[in-house]
């Protein structure tokens, strides 16, 4: 949830880079 809310909040591609790095790293994870 607040990976999404960070992500509406500062849609600019960096962040959205590093916002897809923490979620492959999540599913990495999982």
């Amino acid at each position: 949830m607040l990976v999404a809310f960070k992500y509406r909040l500062y849609p600019n591609k960096e962040q959205r880079e590093k916002i897809d790095f923490i979620l492959e790293r999540c599913r990495l994870l999982y």
